[in-house]
């Protein structure tokens, strides 16, 4: 017996899953973790000339149990040199029981909206409850998707941007501005950005520190996004050493992520990290603990997101009739 396979497109997962919804997937899956209810995540890395590859796993098990597999290839040249996304790829979706492929997603959109979600979640637990002001450095495609997250959990009105293209600055300031109905303006340098906000995201391809830890005030939330590699680094080691770091996968962020930087600055220790943001979401960790602590989510991106998004995802196709059914074992 052959069953069919859903095909959901890039545009099939933009009509199915909405941020806000994508926003409660994800922090469900974090409570699901924390739980047990999930299979640990494992992530695969090459490299391979101006970017490269990365293979992301994990699973959930509710009243059914499912898992996916994300292959994701990320080349930060591709919009300049041919017109092609930085990242692209596909999420294979199966039946945790029988190993059944149910689904094969496009990963642009589920990698977008749950990188966000992440984000969103992290800010819900280790913001301050009334952040009203909040700085995105990096005005690509994810830092759009950041600013409409944050906007989902916090009562922002003021927002500053920064990009070292400052065009693609003044564009994101005014397009987002319109789309968001906030006051967003592009800043001239980082620290004319930083200076009085409440929240910082940064989501760039960078391989040098930038955000430096005199740029942040008292109080501040900072979500790391960008540093998903070895190679990739966004956060002044002295800055994570001075806050109260949760990281949404600890092996992971120790190998790939800020607090891999910092760790090899002699900085910090593992044992330094205050939790793992499922932790936190359960209860069985603080979130913020001052008004004035400066916290920070180390994001490097879990398969435990992608999962959730593609789960969601495909049980909206299957409500809906939407994907197209295939039979891949013919």
């Amino acid at each position: 017996m052959i069953l069919d396979t859903l095909l959901l497109t890039g545009r099939d997962v933009r009509a199915l899953l909405s941020l806000e919804e994508c926003v409660a997937a994800v922090e469900a899956a974090f409570r699901d973790q924390a739980e047990g209810r999930s299979w640990p995540a494992g992530m695969l890395t090459v490299h391979a000339g101006g970017g490269g590859f990365h293979v992301k796993t994990a699973g959930l098990v509710r009243e059914r149990p499912y898992f996916a597999a994300k292959l994701n290839s990320n080349f930060p040249g591709n919009p300049e040199r041919l017109g092609l996304p930085t990242i692209q790829g596909v999420v294979a979706l199966c039946d945790g029981e029988n190993g059944r492929l149910l689904a094969l997603l496009d990963s642009i959109e589920i990698t977008l909206l749950r990188t966000g979600a992440a984000t969103a979640v992290a800010a819900k637990h280790l913001a301050r409850p009334g952040a009203r002001v909040a700085t995105i450095c990096g005005c690509g495609v994810q830092g759009r998707i950041q600013l409409r997250a944050l906007k989902t959990v916090l009562p922002l009105e003021s927002v500053r941007v920064y990009d070292a293209d400052r065009v693609r600055a003044a564009r994101f300031a005014e397009e987002m501005g319109k789309e968001l109905r906030l006051d967003v303006s592009s800043a001239p340098s980082l620290e004319d950005a930083v200076r009085g906000s409440e929240v910082c995201v940064t989501c760039t391809p960078s391989r040098h520190a930038f955000l430096m830890k005199d740029h942040v005030a008292p109080g501040t939330f900072v979500a790391a996004v960008g540093a998903d590699n070895p190679s990739k680094q966004e956060l002044d080691p002295r800055l994570m050493s001075s806050a109260t770091v949760v990281v949404d996968v600890l092996d992971q962020c120790a190998s790939s992520g800020d607090l891999h930087h910092a760790l090899d600055a002699g900085v910090m220790r593992r044992e330094d990290v205050h939790a793992e943001l499922a932790e936190v979401v359960v209860g069985r960790k603080r979130g913020r603990r001052s008004q004035d602590e400066i916290t920070v989510f180390d994001s490097t991106g879990t398969a435990l997101e992608d999962v959730a998004a593609a789960v969601a995802v495909y049980q909206r196709a299957q409500t809906a009739g939407a994907g197209l059914a295939v039979a891949l074992g013919e």
